[in-house]
């Protein structure tokens, strides 16, 4: 069952219904039970009303003529437009002291001999059964039966219940349509709300603003924002990255084309080996470009994430070092590590810092003049982490140590792509830290990619 006006209506009726069913269950036994002690009751005062009639002080030939009359009179139960058709189901019968039948209605049931035990007994007899009050006067020694038909309990019992159903069945049915106009008018305010989105054009991902909205759908007017939120950054980027794509490519591909022709139209073979030499370089700053695009494009959506676990920097860091270790030495350089006592375990995303930490050394390692050394130093304390990469080349002048961080902006370099400092920048900001360069007293630059243990939400 899909529809939520089913599911609570179907939930609501049945509890509706076992409730219903519950109570007149508990209805009929209670019935019964008062049924049952009001008859027994007036089965009780009809004998003590015989009773009372036989103490009356008649001689016995009279007494004889007023049994007679009884069971005359006795006998038209029933019988009489002005009477009940339950005459007929009530019987009595009075015993003498020898065992014979004094008194007794024509619907009394044939009992072979009087009951011995007073008070309250059922009788099976044939297709009916009996309920019956025995009274036996000591004094005259007669015994007095009261008896009643068990169906005419039964009928009332049921005509109770049934009249107690009925009304309860009417009134489910007027209910359940009730009800289900009631869930209707409840969940309008979710209509309207996918009434509003369908409405919406398919390049809007403007939030959602329903006012007035229940408290029960502003979570998912919430959750339905910051899925929208997450679709424009998804596209924001993939519209960057498309962006940034054409903008390197179109100029390095225009050269690549020039290169080809000159290559072509070479003279000699000085000049063809000269147009491929180049044509070599463009391509490879063409595939450092495309790298270091696709680097930020799968960095950016895993640092968008968040909920990263636990890792330890310094362990960390001598791992990529190891890595990038013959690289650098292939370059003619060296390098170092110092790390300060601290803890330095930060919840952070390993491969975003690993990819940071590389680019930093090869920008370091590019501006580096032969023989020269690259260190690497590690500090950390209570509230953040310090990972700096220091070279011995020319450093950067004043006015351009915040425009090296432009995406695209290659300073002095001609092989490289201008996104290395721009990646290490965008994955410091989103592990909540920053990147800062700074002049060396001694010459050389220094990068420094500070951190926090526990970056903000």
């Amino acid at each position: 069952m899909t529809s939520i006006r089913r599911r609570i209506l179907a939930l609501v009726l049945s509890l509706l219904l076992l409730g219903t069913a519950l109570i007149s269950l508990f209805n009929y036994l209670d019935s019964s039970h008062e049924v049952e002690e009001v008859y027994d009751a007036q089965l009780a005062n009809t004998a003590r009303l015989l009773q009372g009639v036989m103490h009356m002080p008649l001689p016995s030939a009279e007494r004889s003529e007023l049994y007679a009359a009884f069971n005359s009179a006795l006998g038209q139960a029933g019988q009489h437009k002005a009477g009940h058709p339950y005459e007929s189901k009530l019987a009595f019968q009075i015993w003498g002291p020898a065992g014979e039948v004094l008194v007794r209605t024509a619907s009394a049931p044939q009992l072979d001999e009087p009951p011995r035990q007073a008070g309250f007994a059922d009788i099976d007899l044939g297709p009916h059964q009996w309920r019956g009050f025995l009274l036996i006067d000591e004094q005259q020694g007669v015994r007095i039966w009261i008896g009643e038909r068990d169906d005419v309990r039964q009928e009332l019992v049921a005509s109770i219940v049934r009249h107690t159903l009925l009304p309860n069945l009417i009134g489910s049915i007027v209910l359940a349509a009730l009800i289900w106009w009631a869930i209707g008018w409840g969940l309008q305010p979710l209509r309207n709300m996918a009434a509003v989105i369908r409405a919406r054009h398919a390049d809007s991902l403007e939030p959602l603003q329903l006012q007035p909205l229940p408290a029960e759908l502003e979570p998912m007017q919430a959750a339905l924002n910051r899925l929208l939120a997450q679709i424009d950054q998804v596209l924001e980027r993939e519209r960057r990255f498309i962006a940034d794509a054409a903008h390197e490519m179109r100029t390095p591909l225009a050269v690549l084309r020039v290169h080809v022709q000159n290559a072509i139209q070479a003279g000699d073979e000085e000049q063809r080996n000269e147009s491929l030499g180049f044509l070599i370089g463009g391509i490879d700053r063409a595939t450092r470009v495309v790298n270091q695009l696709l680097t930020m494009a799968r960095v950016e959506p895993t640092l968008a994430k968040g909920n990263w676990p636990i890792i330890d920097l310094q362990a960390l860091t001598r791992e990529t070092l190891a890595e990038l270790t013959p690289w650098v030495l292939k370059q003619g350089l060296e390098l170092s590590l110092e790390v300060a006592e601290g803890d330095y375990h930060l919840a952070a995303d390993a491969g975003s810092i690993g990819i940071a930490l590389q680019n930093l050394l090869t920008n370091a390692a590019n501006f580096s003049p032969a023989h020269g050394q690259l260190r690497v130093r590690l500090s950390a304390d209570a509230e953040k982490l310090c990972l700096s990469v220091e070279d011995q080349g020319p450093g950067i002048a004043a006015q351009e140590l915040e425009r090296v961080f432009e995406r695209f902006y290659s300073r002095d370099n001609s092989q490289g792509a201008g996104l290395g400092l721009a990646i290490v920048e965008m994955i410091a900001s989103r592990l909540g830290g920053r990147i800062h360069l700074s002049n060396l007293l001694q010459g050389g630059l220094q990068a420094s990619l500070e951190l926090p243990r526990h970056p903000p939400a």
